[in-house]
């Protein structure tokens, strides 16, 4: 999945597609469900991410990402892969985007999501260290070949990679240096690919990056407090999160007023941010559990969502965590209400909280302040809720009830497995979209302001520190065969599902 966060819990989710069961078979489960059943304009499509299936880390003029360093200086970090050791090739679409896109196109999807790579355009992290030409020519390629076949651009400004060069001069997002470059970048890039690329998200699931890289140290740069376990660089697992967290929502605020400013009146784009989501109910039915779901989902959703509407942090974090959540000038909370046109979502599974006593001030991290327990299964259910579609229709219906409805992307939404004896049928995959789809259905019936779904993933990739064990594609790649594409069954799937 893109983010990891939090790991732990989602990866179990990941990796029980065939725990994923609906009562017909999986042949026929687009007969009375399809693209039909949806507002006819509605978007259907597939998503990637730029470091995980690039590759071409080292070539044309492409700077490092934090992600390079990180593998390059901890490969202890990455699960020793027979596929592969790291992103350097991944799955080579860097050189193979052209037939990547007659894959899509044969599927039949409305919309690709991809990321730019940061490093590639700017390998300084800086419009004024220089523009790398042939980075942006690839972008250029990629756009123009999705529109000649039909195919909308959905681009993300950044997906876990920021440039390693911005991390060596001042500590990346830890610094408010960080919210000027990205903003020139986002400016950059809308003047660039704008006139073409007409849906804009300004990252994905900046949770990923905070808490995984400074307070729990497996994501890049890897801060974190000496009692963490398996730290790999001097850092602040109680304050450092909160501070990267912060600056990212002011980076998204600033990209997204020169967006508006500059570029949107004629463009004609929409733009919008892409948060980690899940759904949590009690596990019990007592006070203490509704707290602890409630507390988990401010802390996990609330803390990223809650400004990008209403321009603050929810009341529940500013009370826990006093003085190490930095607080919104008056300007910043004004910069930040409203700073979308559309709410992204990364849906996986969901599950069910009980309390944990507070965190005693010692050895904080992230899941201190959460302190709720979270599991897959409560105490009434059996284990096949670990494929959870209900949980996202009650997500889109809490957002529609609490953040006034906004147009909703499901920016991410799938299920991974280890590999399959047979490589291409994946009929637990199938089963869960189908029970997805139909959950957003419904929510929409009830009047949930959702327009699109991405499926995750278009491509079997690098899985960040999951490395390429969990392939969550709708499309094979064979790691020990050229990289060669198949196309898996839920890619025919939705072919079926999608034919108009």
């Amino acid at each position: 999945m893109a983010g990891q966060v939090p790991y732990l819990f989602c990866l179990l989710a990941l990796v029980l597609a065939s725990m994923c069961f609906v009562s017909a078979k999986s042949s026929n489960l687009s007969v009375h469900f399809n693209r039909t059943s949806f507002p006819a304009d509605f978007i259907f499509g597939t998503a990637t991410a730029a470091y995980m299936i690039e590759g071409a880390t080292n070539i044309d003029g492409r700077g490092p990402s934090t992600w390079d360093t990180f593998i390059k200086n901890h490969p202890e970090k990455i699960p020793d892969s027979p596929d592969a050791k790291n992103a350097d090739v991944a799955c080579d679409f860097y050189h193979r985007y052209k037939e990547d896109v007659q894959l899509l196109k044969k599927i039949g999807v409305d919309s690709f999501k991809f990321s730019i790579s940061w490093s590639r355009v700017l390998p300084k992290g800086k419009v004024s260290g220089g523009v790398n030409p042939l980075g942006v020519k690839f972008y250029n390629d990629l756009i123009n070949e999705l529109l000649s076949n039909g195919i909308k651009p959905l681009a993300f400004l950044m997906h876990n990679d920021p440039p390693q060069a911005l991390e060596d001069e001042y500590n990346g997002p830890l610094s408010t240096n960080f919210v000027n470059d990205f903003q020139d970048y986002a400016d950059f890039c809308f003047k660039t690919f704008g006139d073409r690329v007409k849906l804009w998200a300004t990252m994905n699931e900046p949770i990923s990056i905070s808490v995984n890289g400074y307070s729990t140290s497996t994501f890049p740069p890897g801060r974190c407090s000496s009692y963490v376990p398996n730290c790999t660089a001097a850092g602040d697992s109680a304050t450092e999160l909160y501070i990267v967290g912060h600056n990212f929502l002011l980076a998204h605020g600033a990209a997204v007023k020169v967006y508006r400013d500059k570029y949107q009146p004629y463009q004609k784009g929409k733009i919008g941010v892409a948060t980690y989501s899940t759904w949590i109910d009690p596990k019990y039915e007592t006070s203490s559990s509704r707290e602890a779901a409630s507390r988990f989902m401010d802390f996990v959703f609330g803390w990223f969502v809650d400004p990008v509407i209403f321009g603050d942090y929810p009341e529940r974090l500013k009370s826990i965590l006093g003085n190490r959540l930095p607080k919104f000038t008056e300007a910043q909370s004004k910069l930040l209400k409203g700073s979308l046109d559309f709410l992204g979502l990364s849906y996986y599974s969901a599950g069910y909280a009980e309390t944990l006593p507070p965190a005693n001030g010692v050895n904080v991290t992230f899941w201190t302040d959460v302190h709720a327990n979270i599991t897959s299964v409560n105490t009434h259910i059996n284990s096949l809720s670990l494929c959870q579609p209900e949980g996202l229709r009650k997500l889109l219906l809490y957002i529609k009830e609490k953040y006034n409805n906004p147009v909703t992307f499901i920016t991410e939404n799938g299920i991974g497995d280890p590999d399959l004896i047979d490589i291409t049928n994946d009929s637990g995959r199938i089963e869960y979209y189908y029970v997805h789809l139909l959950s957003i259905s419904k929510a929409i019936k009830e009047g949930a302001n959702v327009k699109a779904h991405y499926s995750w993933s278009f491509l079997d990739s690098f899985e960040w520190d999951a490395s390429y064990f969990i392939k969550n594609g709708i499309t094979f790649v064979d790691f020990k065969d050229n990289l060669k594409r198949h196309l898996k069954d839920s890619s025919y799937w939705f072919k079926k599902f999608l034919l108009k």
